[in-house]
């Protein structure tokens, strides 16, 4: 089942590159903090590279004036992940996370299949915000497309 607004974000462990790999469980990430996060499909594709995660970029200081903590996430490892963001001049701050095996993404009920493509199980493309640890605004992408979870919808919808 798809996670919904009011629901409490699941308990599971992601990795990130920080002086190595290091292990973030989301109650750390998300409790008693208002944080943005965002999946992709997966790292150095198209549209991922090319709109979705610069528009983050673009806007992350707009998030940081409001508050709210900016985090990406993808069904790839923790080095993809960091070299995508080194290519990409992520700021510091805003975190990279690998949901390496898809556990994060399966938690959400947000997993979609792209064995068809030789992606095996990956996120959906979306955007959450939460609110210590709950889910108060969920934006999924319908396949193939990119409008609700860009930076600049999040932020409208924040508005």
């Amino acid at each position: 089942m798809t996670i919904q607004p009011g629901d409490r974000i699941p308990e599971v462990t992601l990795k990130h590159i920080d002086d190595g790999v290091q292990t973030i469980d989301t109650r750390t990430l998300f409790d008693g903090k208002k944080v943005v996060l965002f999946a992709v499909p997966g790292a150095f594709t198209p549209t991922c590279s090319e709109q979705h995660l610069p528009g983050f970029v673009q806007h992350f200081d707009d998030f940081r004036g409001r508050g709210i903590e900016v985090a990406c996430m993808a069904v790839n490892d923790p080095f993809v992940m960091h070299a995508w963001g080194e290519d990409q001049h992520v700021p510091d701050g805003l975190m990279m996370l690998s949901d390496g095996n898809g556990d994060f993404a399966r938690a959400l009920g947000l997993e979609m299949d792209a064995t068809g493509y030789g992606m095996g199980t990956r996120s959906k493309r979306f955007a959450l915000y939460a609110e210590d640890g709950v889910v108060r605004q969920l934006h999924v992408e319908s396949p193939g497309e990119f409008r609700v979870s860009s930076a600049e919808h999040v932020l409208a919808a924040l508005a």
